[in-house]
């Protein structure tokens, strides 16, 4: 048995059975490396730039031309620097991490950003120091105004954006400015209304402080700037002014200019 079993494998058959296997395994072993050497841009090497600091626009023009893709993982707030800004860069430089890419690699830019939103809270019903301390936690300002009332005390009785009511969960810019709308039991001693009209707006203030009376609401219609309602007289007040007439100190006084034109017609929003 084991003469013939010498015998075929010794044979002219056998052998050459066996170099066809070989030969087949090592064609197929070097088309898989030329293909792999092909489609992986084997041997090549593309220096990544540097990124940081760069406008997003020339970090783009600059990974194309060297034939490479880019992705925009994200925005940091970073108020001081101008938006667009790249702060940071997947792959990082090959200058510092020695890291070469293929064509086609996609590099991953962490972009700053000026405005960062968070969620308005709720502040209703809750004491005015502690509303101020909520709104300053999440980086927004506040305005405190007052409103008589004959219960709640020092509590918000309202919440404003841009004279608006703002919900709870309305998200806003990190520096925005949020009315407080607080109750006052004390409305203040009892005061002549004052007469406003006629007056410019510095002079209406200091009117208006000397009085004692901080709740003051100014409505410039029609300015286009600041020097509109410093330049222009008060045209109407409320409450309106009467002789011998008297108002409490917390009593809200709102200030109304109207921009006029070369003419001195008053230009009202009906008149556009």
């Amino acid at each position: 048995m084991w003469d013939k079993i010498k015998q075929f494998v010794l044979s002219k058959f056998f052998v050459k059975q066996i170099g066809l296997v070989i030969l087949f395994y090592l064609t197929a072993i070097f088309v898989t490396l030329v293909y792999l050497d092909v489609s992986t841009n084997h041997g090549e090497k593309i220096p990544v730039p540097t990124l940081i600091n760069l406008h997003v626009d020339e970090a783009k023009a600059k990974l194309e031309e060297l034939g490479l893709n880019y992705q925009i993982l994200d925005s940091i707030y970073k108020p001081e620097l101008p938006v667009g800004t790249v702060l940071e860069q997947v792959v990082e430089p090959t200058v510092s991490s020695g890291v070469f890419v293929k064509t086609g690699r996609c590099i991953g830019l962490r972009l700053s950003k000026k405005t960062e939103l968070v969620p308005m809270p709720s502040l209703i019903n809750k004491q005015v120091q502690f509303a101020q301390d909520i709104l300053l936690r999440r980086g927004l300002e506040s305005n405190i105004q007052y409103r008589p009332t004959t219960e709640a005390n020092g509590s918000v009785l309202d919440q404003l954006y841009n004279l608006i009511q703002i919900k709870e969960g309305t998200m806003v810019p990190i520096g925005t400015k949020i009315t407080l709308i607080v109750g006052q039991n004390d409305q203040g001693e009892e005061i002549p209304v004052p007469n406003l009209v006629g007056l410019y707006l510095g002079d209406a203030l200091t009117v208006l402080d000397d009085l004692g009376i901080e709740n003051v609401v100014i409505n410039c219609v029609n300015c286009a700037n600041n020097q509109d309602s410093t330049s222009t007289p008060v045209t109407r007040q409320t409450p309106e002014f009467y002789e011998g007439g008297t108002i409490f100190k917390a009593t809200q006084i709102t200030i109304t200019i109207e921009v006029v034109d070369p003419n001195n017609d008053v230009i009202r929003p009906e008149d556009n």
